[in-house]
């Protein structure tokens, strides 16, 4: 129990910092780029693009790994679900907030996001509860193309990036959801998941663990 509140709390707190990305209008992460680009060339919601991005990765991770494994295609889908649903509620919430009207404030969003992102991070992996789409495809493009799991993140950003970037460029004549705000993250959400791991990620575990270790 302890376990799955770790990890929905991370999902929500994963959403509520993109959400705070997005309000800031400086260009939103990387894993939320191709979300947010849909959302601006189709008016759908940031919620259901989400879902729909989601499901392009488990599709990728179908026709990378040559096979489909039905029980974790659909528990990958519900976790998509969830948090596309994460996605408007949080956004939801947002926008009862101030809005940024000036850059000082814009990247005041930016900052904040920046760490409320890396919050969810370290909740979502502390659980060790199944793997987000674009993560779980991380993997798989590891494990494919015979990368460390760094490059294969890289990749994966670099054309998660690139495909939102050309969406835009056909459909609205801009970058949308790209921005120096995605550059930012990409560079720094590492960096302060990095320290947030190193110091708060054993209290976490020790938390989440303390009952199973007692039994033993």
């Amino acid at each position: 129990m302890k376990r799955l509140v770790l990890y929905v709390g991370g999902l929500f707190f994963l959403t509520l910092g993109v959400s705070l990305s997005i309000q800031a209008g400086l260009g939103v992460s990387p894993v939320s780029s191709l979300a947010y680009a849909l959302v601006l060339t189709s008016g759908l919601s940031i919620g259901i693009t989400t879902i729909l991005a989601n499901i392009l990765f488990i599709l990728v991770q179908i026709i990378l790994n040559k096979r489909i494994d039905i029980k974790d295609f659909i528990l990958q889908l519900i976790i998509s679900v969830v948090f596309g649903f994460f996605m408007d509620a949080t956004l939801f919430l947002v926008q009862l907030l101030p809005p940024p009207e000036s850059i000082v404030l814009r990247c005041v969003y930016l900052v904040i996001s920046l760490f409320v992102v890396s919050a969810g991070l370290i909740g979502y992996f502390t659980a060790k509860l199944p793997l987000m789409p674009y993560d779980a495809l991380t993997y798989v493009i590891s494990e494919r193309f015979k990368l460390k799991f760094s490059k294969a993140k890289i990749t994966g950003d670099l054309l998660n990036v690139f495909v939102a970037a050309v969406l835009g460029l056909v459909f609205i004549q801009s970058f949308g959801s790209i921005g120096i705000g995605t550059l930012v993250a990409a560079y720094f959400i590492g960096k302060i998941l990095g320290w947030m791991i190193l110091h708060y990620q054993k209290p976490l575990q020790q938390w989440v663990y303390q009952v199973e270790k007692l039994n033993v």
